[in-house]
């Protein structure tokens, strides 16, 4: 029979302590039950290991060779458990529900790994990440405290205006983000920090403060208070077919940056996992991927 990797285990312990009761101290077992092993170790490969003496232990040549591969084969197959629990790890994904299920499934396929979906509240703008429910999350930028976290951008699109369908500026094919700076807007919950300044369109108000129509804090409660005329507010591009409903018209923006879509991750979380994920996921296509938009 060919020896176990508990047997390579025991054998180096012995090996590079040259003392029996310390390496049975280092494997933490008994040290009559390590020197019956290393016993077994060598009938069973027909050698003679250690040169033992009431004195000292010293290893013989052919311990000496068996050092050295059983040291290779430890290494290997450490790398390859670790390679295998990586394998195996099911990473949860915090996404909100301005986002489409489906591209979990997408990210899942194109990144290799078992994902979990963590539903995460627009008050919570990491979408998880912060309280550790999330090992990674689906976000719209700005991200709250950069220095907490690091991200990989997925994909930009343009920013749309999501208003009622008798509006004036729904007849226009394009709405310019000047003509929108007096509109009261829907607003998402302070909670979101960033988050709700961008899609206030501060960054495109040059200092002017917004006028808050409404807050909401899912998409149905923003669904509603558009579709009563409470105000008027900026959503993806790819989001706008979540948002058909008689009554509202969405129109692209002009004159206002682009919303990017990331995977964020803790910046404290230094999983090889964590990287691969992100770049098989830029790799695998997931960045390029664009629903078609039609009003």
């Amino acid at each position: 029979m060919d020896p176990h990797l508990r047997d390579l285990r025991y054998f180096v312990a012995v090996a590079e302590e040259l003392h029996f009761t310390n390496a049975a101290q280092r494997l933490h077992i008994a040290q009559p039950t390590l020197s019956r092993q290393i016993r077994q170790l060598e009938r069973q490969l027909d050698v003679v290991l250690f040169d033992r003496n009431q004195r000292s232990v010293a290893l013989t040549v052919a311990g000496k060779e068996l050092l050295e591969g059983a040291r290779k084969i430890l290494e290997l197959w450490e790398t390859t458990n670790i390679s295998l629990k990586e394998a195996g790890e099911v990473l949860r994904v915090g996404i909100q529900a301005t986002l489409g299920r489906g591209l979990l499934n997408d990210l899942e396929s194109a990144s290799g790994h078992r994902l979990a979906l963590h539903s995460a509240a627009w008050t919570d703008p990491s979408s998880g990440l912060a309280g550790r429910q999330a090992d990674l999350a689906l976000v719209w930028l700005p991200l709250p405290e950069l220095n907490r976290y690091r991200w990989q951008v997925l994909r930009t699109e343009p920013r749309w205006v999501l208003l009622p369908e008798n509006h004036p500026l729904a007849i226009s094919s394009t709405v310019e983000f000047t003509d929108l700076l007096d509109e009261p807007f829907i607003a998402l919950p302070t909670e979101a920090g960033a988050v709700r300044d961008f899609w206030l369109g501060n960054d495109g108000r040059g200092g002017r403060p917004p006028k808050i129509g409404a807050e909401a804090a899912t998409p149905e409660d923003r669904l509603e208070a558009v579709s009563l005329g409470l105000g008027v507010c900026l959503l993806a591009e790819n989001n706008v077919p979540m948002y058909r409903w008689p009554g509202v018209a969405a129109r692209p923006v002009s004159g206002l940056a682009p919303c990017e879509l990331a995977v964020a991750w803790r910046a404290d979380d230094h999983r090889p996992t964590i990287l691969e994920f992100a770049g098989r996921a830029i790799e695998g296509g997931f960045a390029a991927q664009r629903s078609p938009v039609s009003v």
